[in-house]
């Protein structure tokens, strides 16, 4: 196995940088949307690919998000947000909500907006409600832990996979014994 010894306590230039994230890229992924209501106007939606599980008891989960993302505030400021995991179909979905500033509500139905429900897109594989239980400093992300009020899953969908820097689909086959 290769190895590197990039980041042991010394900064990188854009060419560590870049080899380091090509590195990361040979992790797949799935891909979620982070959507939380704003007291005001349309609520808050990021894709991210840095989702995990971090606690059964109590039910906990972790995002990270860059730290010159525009939501970040709001993000920061929010008392619930949802992780709402892709389905293979809705890369449009992982696209419009991955830019800043691109009328990525449009045509999507995000219910009455009081500030006081989780804010869940349609169709998704499965969500996770969440109350904020922790921020934490991850260099450049800022990671996001929240507690799981809620959730639910489709059995009948297959995943948005990220990997090597594009989408890719499961294929069906069986495991080996």
């Amino acid at each position: 196995m290769a190895e590197s010894s990039a980041g042991r306590g010394v900064e990188m230039d854009a060419d560590a940088q870049r080899r380091f994230r090509n590195a990361l890229a040979m992790f797949a992924t799935g891909v979620a949307v982070i959507t939380a209501p704003r007291e005001e106007g349309v609520p808050v939606g990021i894709t991210v690919a840095s989702f995990n599980s971090v606690s059964l008891d109590p039910p906990l989960v972790l995002f990270s998000v860059d730290r010159r993302c525009l939501s970040l505030g709001d993000l920061r400021a929010a008392r619930r947000f949802a992780v709402n995991v892709l389905t293979e179909a809705q890369k449009d979905i992982s696209n419009r909500f991955a830019k800043a500033n691109t009328g990525k509500w449009e045509g999507i139905d995000f219910g009455a907006q009081d500030g006081e429900r989780h804010v869940l897109l349609p169709d998704a594989l499965a969500t996770f409600e969440c109350e904020p239980y922790a921020m934490h400093d991850g260099g450049d992300h800022v990671i996001f832990i929240g507690r799981v009020v809620r959730h639910q899953a489709r059995h009948d969908g297959r995943p948005l996979i990220f990997f090597g820097g594009t989408y890719r689909a499961l294929e069906h086959i069986p495991a080996a014994a």
